[in-house]
């Protein structure tokens, strides 16, 4: 998954967590969609971390902070 991908992905995700939470605000939400935004979470944060992490590696040769982020083709879908 190059950097693009990568981006439309995070797009995606943000796009999915701004309609759980739209949702949830006018009739409530169940604990299928709960879980489901929490999962939407997750992911993003493991694909923001994976984009850090490329991006320290392209600057400075590798990721300073020396975090292992979870290849984005690794993580368990969120989509169940």
């Amino acid at each position: 998954m190059d950097e693009n991908d990568l981006f439309q992905h995070i797009e995606e995700l943000v796009n999915e967590e701004k309609s759980l939470r739209s949702q949830s605000s006018s009739d409530g939400m169940s604990d299928q969609d709960r879980q489901r935004l929490r999962a939407v979470e997750e992911r993003l944060d493991q694909c923001w971390d994976l984009l850090r992490q490329r991006r320290a590696k392209a600057e400075f040769g590798n990721d300073p902070d020396e975090a292992e982020a979870r290849p984005v083709g690794e993580v368990e879908s969120y989509r169940q």
